[in-house]
């Protein structure tokens, strides 16, 4: 009886190893299978192991960084990088955005200009070059590093387009020098390209379903021979074929930003008919700088993200009592859905995030009332639209 005790106790031990040796092995197959999951793969935000240790050490300092839901695209804004006139430094939060990019993870990176510090006639060349180079170092190098592209615009501090009474550009050597950095293959941003005849002021590429076209905001007018040439890149098989067209630029069509932004020559000359070009050719979204203030709106069908600055000096929404912040912008892209694109922007000081809706409802610039991107016209108190008149007059404050 004692020996089938023992027999009976060693055949269940066996049985119960078997199972358990078993079960062991699949968990290592599927272990070595089962790749783990990323933020690029789903929702989730990444595992912090898997990013590099400075991306660790600021999201881990902010004690539950906010990781947006992704959409079919995601590109991260970063605006005005650039610090004092000359300068080669840049501010910490220049390079805290570089640094948290492996957390977002970008398809890619979109700049609206003021990369460098420049726009003084008196900077030589071995100084220009110099401030190029230490954008290489802060920004461009780690881009290439970590294989985002980087879409671009060329701001008044990068290459002035301000033209002289004869007519030749004043900042000509700055131009020659961007030009320069931009079109050496090492600098190569990564993008696919379309026409990149006039590369980098005025160029257009793609990535997967949405048309992109940088222009020369640089100064606040583009010639007429040039707006030919944005008609003809819109009405294109390539943009009119695409999900989605964007088109950036430094100076933005209206103002938000109080004081000295808010004047003539700080915007584009003539928002309404390039307004009305875009709109023609059913372009979503003109991305801009410049203003130093974060301010996402509409007027009319076009939207327009006013970039947050990143560099030195942000400045406060015009009428409003908000303290100036420096903000980024993680813009993703649904192709399904009515709104097409979610903005999810960080405070750059705090990394909290910024609620677009503590945001004034709508701002008026002196050419023109832009409304904060959920409000439509029809949504403004009768008191609210008399502000806007008693400002404006009666043209500028119709969001047609």
């Amino acid at each position: 009886m004692l020996c089938w005790r023992r027999f009976s106790f060693l055949v269940i031990l066996g049985f119960a190893l078997t199972i358990f040796s078993f079960a062991c092995t699949n968990l290592n197959r599927e272990a070595t299978q089962t790749p783990q999951r990323t933020a690029t793969q789903n929702s989730d935000k990444p595992v912090i192991s898997s990013i590099p240790p400075q991306t660790q050490e600021i999201v881990k300092s902010t004690g539950d960084l906010y990781y947006p839901p992704r959409g079919d695209v995601r590109l991260v804004v970063i605006s005005d990088l650039n610090a004092a006139y000359g300068s080669t430094d840049y501010d910490p939060e220049v390079d805290k955005a570089i640094n948290l990019l492996p957390f977002w993870e970008p398809d890619m990176v979109v700049c609206n200009g003021d990369m460098v510090a420049g726009q003084k006639l008196s900077l030589t060349e071995a100084q220009i070059k110099a401030m190029w180079s230490a954008f290489d170092d802060h920004v461009a190098a780690p881009l290439r590093q970590g294989n985002i592209p980087f879409g671009f615009t060329i701001g008044n501090h990068d290459a002035s387009g301000a033209k002289g009474e004869a007519g030749d550009f004043k900042f000509q050597q700055e131009r020659d020098l961007a030009s320069e950095y931009w079109n050496d293959p090492e600098h190569d941003p990564g993008v696919e390209f379309i026409d990149r005849n006039e590369f980098p002021f005025f160029y257009t590429f793609k990535y997967k379903d949405i048309f992109f076209m940088s222009w020369d905001a640089s100064t606040h007018r583009i010639p007429p021979e040039k707006l030919a040439w944005v008609e003809k890149a819109l009405a294109s098989p390539e943009a009119q074929q695409a999900k989605m067209r964007i088109v950036i630029g430094h100076l933005p069509l209206y103002a938000v930003a109080a004081g000295s932004r808010n004047k003539f020559g700080a915007v584009m000359a003539n928002p309404e008919e390039l307004r009305a070009i875009l709109e023609k050719y059913n372009a979503h979204t003109y991305i801009s700088g410049h203003q130093h203030a974060y301010y996402p709106s509409h007027r009319g069908k076009l939207q327009l993200l006013h970039t947050g600055i990143i560099g030195s000096g942000p400045r406060q929404l015009i009428d409003s009592e908000i303290n100036p912040f420096k903000a980024i912008t993680v813009l993703d892209i649904k192709f399904d859905s009515p709104e097409l694109t979610t903005y999810t922007t960080y405070n750059m000081k705090t990394l909290e995030l910024v609620d677009y809706k503590q945001l004034p409802r709508f701002l008026t610039g002196h050419n023109g009332i832009v409304l904060r991107r959920d409000v439509e016209y029809q949504d403004l108190k009768a008191d609210e639209k008399a502000v806007c008149v008693s400002k404006l007059g009666e043209k500028l404050c119709q969001n047609q």
